[in-house]
C-alpha cells in the first residue's frame, strides 16, 4: 500500500477514487432501472429496490426508469455538496428520482423520490469519507516512510563507526603485549623514530580512529587570583602566579605591523562558476592507465603544494616572540601555538593545490616586512616530497621534508604528511621537533566537502627534554566536545606540567598556568584523569580575519593572495612561472587544462629518460629507487638526521647567492 501511494501520489489517488465512485453509482442506478421493467410477457418478478410486495404483472407499470442516471459531471458536482444540502435538494425535487411505491389500492407503484435519492446520497457520502480517510492515511504513510529511511541511514552510519572503533581496539589489543612499559617514552620515541614505510600504515589508521573515541585526558579547574587565595589563607598554592617572565605571553597574540617597501596585491580574479561535467572526465579514463588520467583544474586552487607549505609561516610573529622567552616551557607554548596555527587556513580550503613538477621551486623573500627568507623545492615525484628551509633575521630557522601520503577510504580521504619539522633558536640552542597531524576530507562521493584534523602531536625540545602533548579531537556525532577542539599539556623533563593549552585549530589558542595537579577519582570505566588547577587563561594566538570577498577568491588569506603574485628575479623553476596555474588564476580554465596535460606529458618523458639512463648493474630495483638514484635536488641534499634517524633533505646553500647574481644556468627547463 505504501508503494502504490508513493508511486501514484495524492492527486492521482483522489482522481482514481472519484472515477471509481462515479462508475459505482452509475452501475447501481442502471441496475435499478433494469429491475423495474418486465423481462418477458408472462414472467412476473419482484423489484430489487424497495419493499417486498405482491408480484408485478407485465405492463402494470409504465416503461419509465426509476431514476435518471447522473452523468460524471453531475456526480462530481453532487459529491461536492454537503449532506444537509443534499437532503434539502432531495426534498425540493421529489419527482427527480422515481422508484416503486405501494398505492392506496394495494398495488405497487412508484415510491417516494427521497427514499431512492437518500440511498444514492449515502453511497456518495461513504465514497467521500473513504477518499478523505485514504488521503489522511496516505500522508501518514509518507511521513512514516521518510522517517524510517532517515533512521536507516543514521543506523548505517552508526554501525560503520562502531565497526571502525572495534577494529582499532582489536589492533590496539593485539599490539599491547609488545609495547614498552613506559607509555610516554614509547609515544615520543615512536613518533620521531618510526621510519617512512609500510610499518607506519597500520599505526596511522589506529591513531586516527583512537582519536575518535578518546576525549580530553585531563580536567582543568580555574583557581582564584593571588590576592583572593591569600585572603582565604590558602598557603599551598599562593606561591605560583603569573610572573614578569610571562609578559611575553601577554603580547603573543598581538600582530606586529611590518613596513613593507613593496605594495602587495589584496585580491585576485574571482573564481569562475564552471559546471563540472563528470562524463567528460570518465570518458577520458576509458582504456588508459591510472597514472595517465588527466585531472582537470576544476578540483584545484591556483596555488602549488610548495606555496601551501610556505603558507604555514603566516603567523611567524609567534616564533619572533618566542626568541625573547627566558623560560623553555614558556617558549614551548608559543611553538605549540605556531604548530596549530598552520591548520587555520584549511577549514574552508577544500580545493586541491597543484602537484609540483619535479625540480619546481618557490621562494618567499620577505626580509623587509616579515623578516625571513623561505625556499621550497620538489625533491621527489614518486612519492611526492618537498623540502623546505626558512631563515629568520630574528634568530630562528626552520626546516622540514614533507612527504604526502593519502588514502581513499570510501566516504573520505585521509591525508598524512610524513616527515619531521625542525625548529632551532640560535641564541638559546633550543631545538624543537614535531610532526603534522592527519587531515581528513569528508563527503567525497555525496554531500558538501568539509575538512577535519585529528591525531596527536608531540613537540620535543631536544636540548631540555621539555615536551608538549597536543591532541586534535576529530568531529564525532556522538561527542559532546566542540568541533575542531585542540588540547595540550606542556611539561618539563621531569614530567611536571607547567601549562595547559586549549582552543581550536581554526580560531585561537590559549594557555593557562598550572598551579596544582592531582589525580581524580576513577570513573565508572576504571579510567583516571589528572585534575589541573590553573590560573585564568591568556591568549596565545588568534586567527586573522579573511579578506573581503574571500568566498569568491578560494578563501585565500592575505598572505595566500600574494604568494602567486608575479615577481622579478625569481628562478625559472619558480611556481609563479607555471603556465597552467597562472591561466587558472586568470579564469581561463579550458586553456589551463590543455597546458596542464602538456606539462604532465613533458614530465613523464623526462622521467622515462632518467630511468633509461640508470646503470643496469646498480642496486636500484623499483622505479622509485631508480628515480631517487638518478635525480639529484638542486638546492637540497640528503643527510642523516641524528635526532630522528631518518634520511632527509636539508638546505645546502647557494640559492640566494645565485639570485643576487641572476645566474640560473643550472636550473632545468621544466615549464
Amino acid at each position: 500500500m505504501i508503494q502504490d501511494t508513493e508511486v501514484w501520489g495524492p492527486g492521482r489517488f483522489r482522481s482514481a477514487c472519484l472515477s471509481s465512485c462515479s462508475q459505482l453509482s452509475t452501475s447501481l442506478l442502471a441496475a435499478g432501472r433494469a429491475v423495474t421493467e418486465p423481462q418477458g410477457n408472462e414472467t412476473a418478478f419482484r423489484p430489487r429496490l424497495g419493499r417486498p410486495g405482491p408480484l408485478w404483472a407485465p405492463g402494470s407499470l409504465p416503461r419509465q426508469p426509476l431514476c435518471q442516471a447522473p452523468s460524471l459531471i453531475q456526480l462530481s458536482e453532487h459529491t461536492a455538496h454537503s449532506p444537509a444540502q443534499h437532503s434539502e435538494s432531495s426534498r425540493a425535487t421529489p419527482g427527480a428520482c422515481l422508484s416503486p411505491q405501494r398505492s392506496q389500492d394495494g398495488a405497487w407503484g412508484r415510491p417516494a423520490a427521497a427514499e431512492e435519492t437518500l440511498g444514492v446520497g449515502d453511497g456518495h457520502q461513504a465514497c467521500r469519507d473513504f477518499l478523505e480517510l485514504a488521503e489522511i492515511h496516505s500522508r501518514k504513510w509518507q511521513r512514516a516512510l521518510q522517517y524510517e529511511q532517515e533512521q536507516r541511514v543514521h543506523l548505517e552510519e552508526t554501525i560503520e563507526q562502531l565497526a571502525k572503533q572495534h577494529n582499532s581496539l582489536e589492533r590496539a589489543f593485539r599490539g599491547a603485549p609488545g609495547r614498552p612499559a613506559n607509555p610516554s617514552k614509547s609515544f615520543s620515541e615512536g613518533s620521531l623514530l618510526t621510519p617512512k614505510g609500510e610499518d607506519s600504515e597500520e599505526d596511522e589508521d589506529t591513531e586516527y580512529f583512537d582519536a575518535m573515541e578518546d576525549s580530553t585526558s585531563f580536567i582543568t579547574v580555574i583557581t582564584e587570583a593571588k590576592e583572593d587565595r591569600k585572603a582565604e589563607g590558602s598557603s599551598g598554592t599562593s606561591s605560583v602566579d603569573w610572573s614578569s617572565t610571562d609578559n611575553v605571553l601577554d603580547g603573543a597574540s598581538l600582530v606586529p605591523k611590518g613596513s613593507s617597501k613593496v605594495k602587495r596585491r589584496v585580491r585576485i580574479p574571482n573564481k569562475p562558476n564552471y559546471s563540472l561535467n563528470l562524463w567528460s572526465i570518465m570518458k577520458n579514463c576509458i582504456g588508459r592507465e591510472l597514472s595517465r588520467i588527466p585531472m582537470p583544474v576544476n578540483f584545484n586552487e591556483p596555488l602549488s603544494m610548495l606555496q601551501r607549505l610556505t603558507e604555514d609561516l603566516e603567523y611567524h610573529h609567534l616564533l619572533d616572540k618566542a626568541v625573547h622567552c627566558t623560560s623553555s616551557v614558556e617558549q614551548m607554548c608559543l611553538v605549540a601555538a605556531f604548530s596549530v596555527s598552520s591548520y587555520s587556513t584549511t577549514v574552508h580550503r577544500i580545493a586541491k593545490p597543484f602537484n609540483p613538477m619535479l625540480g619546481e621551486t618557490f621562494e618567499l623573500d620577505r626580509l623587509d616586512d616579515m623578516g625571513l627568507r623561505s625556499l621550497c623545492e620538489q625533491v621527489s615525484h614518486h612519492p611526492p616530497s618537498a623540502a623546505h628551509y626558512v631563515f629568520s633575521k630574528h634568530g630562528w630557522s626552520l626546516w622540514q621534508e614533507i612527504t604526502i601520503s593519502s588514502k581513499f577510504r570510501g566516504k573520505y580521504i585521509s591525508i598524512m604528511p610524513l616527515g619531521a619539522i625542525h625548529l632551532e633558536f640560535q641564541a638559546s640552542g633550543n631545538h624543537y621537533v614535531w610532526r603534522k597531524s592527519t587531515s581528513t576530507v569528508h563527503n567525497i562521493i555525496v554531500g558538501k566537502l568539509w575538512i577535519d584534523q585529528s591525531g596527536d602531536i608531540e613537540i620535543v625540545n631536544h636540548k631540555t627534554n621539555d615536551r608538549c602533548q597536543l591532541k586534535f579531537l576529530p568531529y564525532s556525532y556522538f561527542s559532546k566536545e566542540p568541533a575542531r577542539k585542540v588540547t595540550g599539556v606542556v611539561s618539563d623533563s621531569q614530567g611536571k606540567a607547567h601549562y595547559v593549552l586549549s582552543g581550536s585549530w581554526d580560531e585561537q589558542m590559549e594557555c593557562s598556568k598550572v598551579v596544582h595537579s592531582s589525580p581524580s577519582s576513577p570513573s565508572s570505566d576504571g579510567k583516571q584523569k589528572t585534575v589541573y588547577q590553573t590560573l585564568s587563561a591568556k591568549l596565545l594566538w588568534k586567527k586573522y580575519p579573511l579578506p573581503e570577498n574571500a568566498e569568491n577568491m578560494y578563501y585565500f588569506s592575505e598572505l595566500a593572495l600574494t604568494l602567486n603574485e608575479h615577481e622579478e628575479g625569481v628562478a625559472p623553476t619558480d611556481s609563479r612561472l607555471r603556465p597552467d596555474q597562472r591561466l587558472m588564476e586568470k579564469g581561463r580554465w579550458d586553456e589551463a587544462n590543455t597546458e596542464k596535460q602538456r606539462l604532465e606529458e613533458k614530465q613523464r618523458l623526462s622521467r622515462r629518460r632518467r630511468l633509461e639512463a640508470c646503470v643496469p648493474g646498480s642496486s636500484c630495483s623499483s622505479e622509485e629507487e631508480k628515480e631517487a638514484d638518478t635525480y639529484t635536488p638542486l638546492w637540497f641534499e640528503k643527510r642523516l638526521d641524528p635526532l630522528t634517524g631518518e634520511m632527509a633533505c636539508v638546505y645546502k646553500g647557494g640559492y640566494w647567492e645565485a639570485k643576487e647574481k641572476q645566474d640560473w644556468h643550472m636550473c632545468p627547463n621544466i615549464f
